[in-house]
């Protein structure tokens, strides 16, 4: 039973990812549609022909990747819990202490590495595709520098959660999902609180704008938007890419604009004062607020789901795994297997929403600074700098994209133009 499981599992992933590779490579038709060609949206007015070939290249390989590497995830935790690796987890850390309150901190260690380890290669191979298309920047010591702290900010994350979750499951195995989104509530509004001032330092050095003259025009821009903001942050990531961005984050007085220090060496000050116009918006339609309440709403059902999903399946399987009840933390690998499942397939409702916000910024952002010029040159320079898709395939909008795609930022600044050239 337990070898048909996992052959079935890895034939399963095998067949995805062949339907991905075909309908990338093969069924997508990443030619512009007719009405758009010749126009400013048009990537062949603003790159190259070499340059139009490498986006190509380039985003469809970084697009299967993308679908593949969730997937993966789960076929790992899948995998773990079916061969028994994570009984041999729970044993090693019942053998290594006698101390019980060590033993979830140590089984999370081991599960944690070995999901770890096993899409190591998949992330590898992400980083060595933009050192190859000149994307990235970044030194292997320096890429692995970040992998470490990420599994170590991720080891720390769950440290905190899975005991709790796991103690509630065995103190309510009905309600426990429940108990455990209000305490997520607080946890979150905590973590992205912290987040500006602890985690992303650990990545990068962040200081205010060096520019004063520009952080003049900034300010007096947020003025006019009735922002109190005091500074605007850049931060050093020419040594890890080449790529552009800017960026709204944190919440109450953590909250920062932040500019990539790539964004200010490429693009003029008139196109960095339309970017910050863009992320000012989010600020005044409390964007990161609604954001917050939509991922809370999602939470809950989400940890629901997983209740309902984890007992039918512990029904079912629990005694071929030998974890029989849920609050065994055996079953660990089968949580995060569920909601990695969840979070993907909410992904599509939660990029709309993403989009609705970041078109109504486009807009917002216009209307600010009256110069849709700026606006389409800087939109053009972000989809050169990263090789970005300018028309992608429908599937990578619906599950990848969080912003409008470069087509539908273009074309709407252009038709903004020339409805006020006739004004």
């Amino acid at each position: 039973m337990v070898r048909k499981l996992g052959v079935y599992a890895v034939l399963a992933f095998v067949l995805y990812g062949l339907f991905f590779y075909w309908y990338l490579f093969h069924f997508a038709d990443p030619k512009l549609p007719f009405e758009f060609q010749g126009t400013k949206a048009d990537p062949a007015t603003f790159l190259n022909g070499r340059e139009l070939m490498l986006s190509e290249e380039y985003s469809e390989i970084r697009n299967l990747l993308f679908f593949l590497a969730e997937p993966f995830e789960w076929l790992v935790y899948f995998l773990i819990l079916i061969f028994g690796l994570s009984n041999v987890f729970k044993r090693w850390a019942e053998d290594s202490t006698k101390y019980k309150l060590l033993h979830t901190p140590i089984y999370l260690f081991w599960l944690s590495l070995a999901a770890y380890i096993a899409t190591l290669p998949l992330s590898y191979i992400s980083y060595s595709l933009s050192k190859t298309y000149h994307i990235s920047t970044q030194t292997f010591p320096s890429w692995m520098k970040d992998e470490l702290i990420d599994f170590w900010i991720n080891y720390g994350t769950w440290l905190v959660i899975v005991p709790v979750l796991y103690w509630l499951m065995k103190k309510s195995t009905k309600r426990w999902w429940f108990y455990g989104w209000l305490l997520s509530v607080p946890f979150t509004l905590f973590m992205m609180f912290l987040q500006p001032v602890i985690i992303d330092p650990l990545y990068n050095d962040f200081y205010p704008l060096k520019n004063k003259e520009l952080e003049a025009k900034i300010l007096q821009l947020a003025d006019k938007a009735d922002i109190p903001a005091q500074h605007v942050f850049e931060v050093d990531m020419a040594e890890k890419t080449n790529a552009l961005n800017a960026y709204v984050t944190g919440i109450g007085s953590n909250a920062r604009i932040v500019l990539w220090d790539t964004t200010l060496n490429r693009l003029t000050d008139e196109q960095i004062l339309l970017i910050m116009a863009h992320e000012m918006c989010h600020y005044v339609e409390k964007h990161i607020y609604w954001g917050i309440g939509g991922y809370l709403l999602l939470s809950l059902l989400g940890l629901y789901l997983t209740y309902r999903i984890m007992n039918w399946v512990q029904n079912r399987l629990g005694k071929e795994w030998k974890t029989v009840k849920v609050g065994d933390i055996r079953s660990l690998p089968l949580f995060f297997m569920i909601v990695s499942i969840l979070l993907f397939a909410a992904s599509p409702l939660v990029n709309l929403a993403s989009r609705y916000q970041e078109t109504r910024a486009d807009r917002y952002a216009i209307e600010m600074t009256k110069n849709p010029e700026a606006a389409i040159t800087s939109f053009q320079e972000l989809a050169k700098s990263g090789l970005t898709q300018v028309h992608p395939p429908l599937l990578v909008k619906i599950f990848r994209y969080t912003h409008p795609t470069m087509l539908e930022r273009i074309s709407m600044l252009e038709q903004y133009e020339i409805e006020h050239r006739q004004d």
